[in-house]
């Protein structure tokens, strides 16, 4: 009788963690995947499926067959390690301290006091790696700062900033804190290989992953796969190195995707797909299209923040579809979070919201409105604000930096102190190139939104930490090798812009 009870005890207790377990299970197992893939300074009209008929983009076009296309996607900043920095931590940026690019040796970086996606992922059972750039330091695999695996990435194979000393055979990348020295090949597709490395060997396959694959092209300095830039044939001598470029990448994205379907990962990730911020439109490569938009990379108006977005996930988007509502990069950490029934920081501000109702023709409740903040030695000195159709900019009344990087004291007290002064609003939905301000015919919604703005501005300029004083050391410029017909004369201007009538339509068939 005793055994037999004893018996009963245990089968019972079996029984009970067998049950456990099948309910355990089925959720680990329906947590999705994560692909994440960023572009640098690749703007609204530079792909063929967001209107660019000079083109080749294959992979990406037929990637925006399969998914949903986002034609009012914002970067959270109009550059590169402050847009960075609001994809991952979702705040607007500037609140976190990270108001321009940062060099290499720069005391500005995203601190460990930040909580990124990656971070909230990992901690939540999610394997994490990082394949490409990571620019959100400046003390890269040096002491002092966080480094990727302090922001959650398990895995890292990322350079500072740019590739060194250009996207050929780099030399300045690191795998987890190891320099790997000179590599053979091109960025786009060293950035692939690691990453389908790390999806087919690496990872833990008994967890949900988040990889962050974040391609150098088409950022300067730029150098193409010939086979890629014969595609471009012109006089131009940056004409094809550019495009080219962005073809490389899109080859690089394409194996990426196919070594996805062979791992039979389609069906239970989502993949993201956008840019960093506007096309540069430098004097050596002014090739980059904004489409129909005003201005480029490092300016407030839509050219600068507006970029490309697709995302395709079986299950929760339609082929072949179209969104214009707007979505941007802070909002990624909400997502993704909602997504995978994680809670967000509640102990500070996230300017984000999920966008998962996009999902189900739902409106995204925005608690926070969409926001962007400049201040730059190159570029301009504004704020801007986005709320459904409108968007209103005001000008910062201070002095522009007398650094690019914007980290001396002087500046940085302009920084945080600086009222706002000329504003200008624009109806989005009817004026998508910001043309015709309406300050004097929409006064009462210019008020409420001047008024959001000013609130938004001083909490932002509030929290934005204080960095020491340092001298710009140049350190990364001195190591770029540019192409020959840089410094040899300046390239013809090319202002390739795109028609209005092409970005709406849904979908622009590409040429295999």
């Amino acid at each position: 009788m005793i055994f037999s009870n004893r018996a009963s005890a245990f089968f019972r207790l079996a029984l009970f963690v067998l049950l456990a377990l099948r309910v355990v299970a089925p959720a680990k197992a329906s947590m999705p995947n994560y692909i994440v893939v960023l572009c640098d300074d690749l703007g609204y009209g530079d792909l063929r499926c967001f209107g660019n008929k000079e083109l080749h983009t294959p992979n990406l076009d037929r990637f925006a067959r399969e998914g949903l296309r986002l034609t009012s996607c914002y970067s959270s900043h109009p550059n590169c390690s402050p847009s960075r920095t609001g994809l991952m931590t979702g705040r607007t940026p500037t609140r976190v301290g990270i108001h321009n690019w940062i060099p290499m040796l720069s005391p500005m970086h995203c601190r460990s006091t930040e909580i990124t996606i990656a971070t909230l992922l990992r901690n939540n059972g999610y394997d994490t790696a990082l394949t490409g750039k990571w620019h959100l330091n400046g003390r890269f695999n040096l002491t002092g700062q966080p480094q990727p695996n302090d922001h959650g990435f398990n895995h890292w194979f990322a350079t500072q900033n740019n590739c060194l000393p250009n996207h050929h055979n780099p030399y300045n990348f690191v795998r987890n804190g190891i320099p790997l020295g000179p590599l053979k090949g091109f960025a786009a597709h060293l950035v692939t290989d690691e990453a389908i490395h790390w999806l087919k060997d690496l990872r833990d396959k008994s967890k949900p992953f988040f990889l962050f694959v974040t391609y150098h092209e088409p950022h300067e300095p730029i150098a193409t796969d010939p086979k890629y830039e014969k595609l471009y044939p012109s006089d131009d001598p940056s004409y094809a190195p550019h495009h080219g470029n962005i073809t490389q990448m899109d080859a690089g994205f394409g194996r990426l995707m196919k070594a996805v379907d062979e791992l039979n990962l389609r069906d239970n990730t989502m993949v993201f797909f956008t840019s960093d911020n506007g096309p540069a439109k430098t004097s050596f490569h002014p090739n980059g299209s904004v489409g129909p938009l005003r201005d480029k990379k490092g300016y407030i108006a839509d050219g600068g923040i507006r970029v490309p977005g697709i995302i395709r996930w079986p299950g929760r988007t339609k082929p072949g579809t179209v969104s214009d509502t707007p979505i941007i990069g802070t909002d990624l950490l909400p997502t993704l979070c909602e997504a995978s029934g994680i809670k967000p920081p509640t102990d500070r501000a996230i300017d984000g919201t999920s966008f998962l109702p996009l999902f189900e023709d739902k409106p995204i409740r925005r608690e926070t409105p969409m926001y962007w903040h400049f201040y730059a030695a190159s570029g301009e000195q504004k704020v801007a604000m986005r709320i459904g159709d409108w968007k209103i900019s005001a000008e910062m009344n201070a002095p522009k930096p007398r650094q690019r990087a914007g980290i001396d004291s002087e500046d940085q007290k302009h920084l945080k102190t600086a009222p706002l002064g000329k504003m200008e609003l624009y109806n989005l939905k009817n004026d998508i190139a910001e043309t015709t301000d309406r300050t004097t015919s929409e006064p009462t919604r210019f008020r409420q939104m001047a008024a959001q703005l000013q609130k938004m501005y001083k909490a932002v300029q509030n929290e934005s930490p204080t960095w020491p004083d340092w001298e710009f050391a140049r350190y990364e410029s001195q190591r770029i090798e540019w192409p020959d017909y840089c410094g040899a004369k300046k390239v013809p201007h090319r202002d390739a812009q795109i028609p209005a009538r092409y970005i709406d339509n849904p979908l622009i068939e590409t040429i295999e």
